[in-house]
């Protein structure tokens, strides 16, 4: 790995897991390091690490040294790691033997000196998977520079953002796209054309009256397979790999990818129970976990979707729980925004304009 790169992945136990999660997301290498001063390395943080710390409800502005020692207690207590003369094969083994993606390579110091990843020894392999992008929406909160323009074809860095979602889903493999319009879907499928052009074979799939968040879905062919579903007016960089493992690991029905959101409540709180107080606390800080318009379906759920009526996903996660399916959440630490208002579209610009989306 460039060493430019390596020590960016570098943190110490006492700055924040928040900080370590950007580590994780810089460079699409899924990991931070945990060094002391001299680089000698502590530990490791992992994407999955962060994603089942967002799910525990851990504050994210903790210490790196908190988390490490919860994960003390796990099967993996201290960094699997390899020397420099350990060769492809024996890595290959030592990671698919303890299920990584990453292997530190330390001197006989401890000292880390390289970072190898398992993408670069085995070839990736195309993600089992079709999507569908939900491109149908009015964006009328995004007036008037949707008057002319569906929201998807809105220019971001001098590309349509549905053109971006259509790069992202490529490089992982996923050839077949269905693309469910309404609003002004001729300025989509003129630019677009069958999409082979984008590395993609495209179906257009037209609403002719709004049918809700997830209503287009049933206008779809039952699949054969899992289903990535992503709104059109999502700029994001989750890692769709790692998204369909813990679909997969969680044996779900339905995998909701979610994103901590954080409201600080500008006045002290009371609690009591009846007229009596109970505590109070001074301006807190509240974790909610909001749905981030990704989704995986497995077939059998396209079933419980009416065809060409008006239907919402959360009638689907709502309906799905009603007949006790799994729906399993996902927690999104890599860059992610909701282009849902004018002052979204100005940030998409210039995160991809100051490269801070872009890996």
């Amino acid at each position: 790995m460039d060493k430019k790169l390596l020590k960016s992945l570098f943190v110490s136990p006492v700055q924040t897991i928040r900080a370590a999660m950007s580590c994780v997301d810089r460079g699409g290498s899924g990991i931070a390091l945990v060094v002391d001063k001299e680089d000698h390395l502590i530990g490791t943080i992992t994407d999955g690490d962060v994603r089942r710390a967002v799910l525990a409800g851990t504050d994210l502005n903790a210490p790196v040294s908190a988390l490490l020692e919860k994960k003390a207690g796990s099967q993996y207590p201290k960094p699997i790691t390899a020397f420099p003369e350990a060769d492809r094969k024996h890595l290959i083994g030592l990671m698919q033997h303890h299920v990584l993606r990453q292997i530190p390579i330390v001197d006989r110091n401890g000292r880390i000196i390289d970072l190898v990843m398992l993408d670069d020894l085995i070839p990736k392999q195309d993600l089992p998977v079709q999507a569908v992008i939900m491109a149908g929406g009015l964006g009328t909160r995004l007036r008037p520079l949707t008057e002319d323009l569906p929201k998807p074809m809105l220019p971001v860095g001098g590309k349509p953002l549905m053109e971006l979602v259509i790069e992202k889903l490529r490089q992982v493999g996923i050839r077949r796209v269905n693309v469910t319009t309404h609003y002004k879907p001729e300025k989509i499928s003129e630019h677009f054309g069958d999409g082979s052009s984008f590395g993609v074979s495209l179906n257009y799939v037209n609403e002719e009256k709004p049918l809700g968040t997830g209503g287009a879905l049933g206008l779809i062919d039952e699949p054969t397979e899992t289903m990535l579903v992503i709104n059109g007016d999502v700029l994001t960089q989750v890692d769709f790999r790692a998204m369909l493992l813990f679909h997969q690991e969680q044996r779900a029905d339905m995998t909701v990818a979610v994103r901590q959101y954080d409201i600080k409540v500008p006045y002290g709180v009371i609690e009591c129970t009846g007229a009596k107080v109970c505590s109070l606390k001074e301006k807190p800080e509240i974790n909610l976990l909001v749905n981030a318009g990704v989704y995986l379906l497995e077939p059998s759920v396209f079933r419980f979707i009416p065809n060409g009526k008006h239907f919402n996903m959360t009638d689907l996660i709502q309906w799905l729980l009603d007949a006790a399916r799994i729906v399993a959440s996902f927690p999104i630490i890599e860059y992610w925004l909701d282009i849902g208002q004018v002052v979204d579209y100005e940030k998409a610009q210039a995160d991809v304009g100051n490269e801070i989306y872009i890996k």
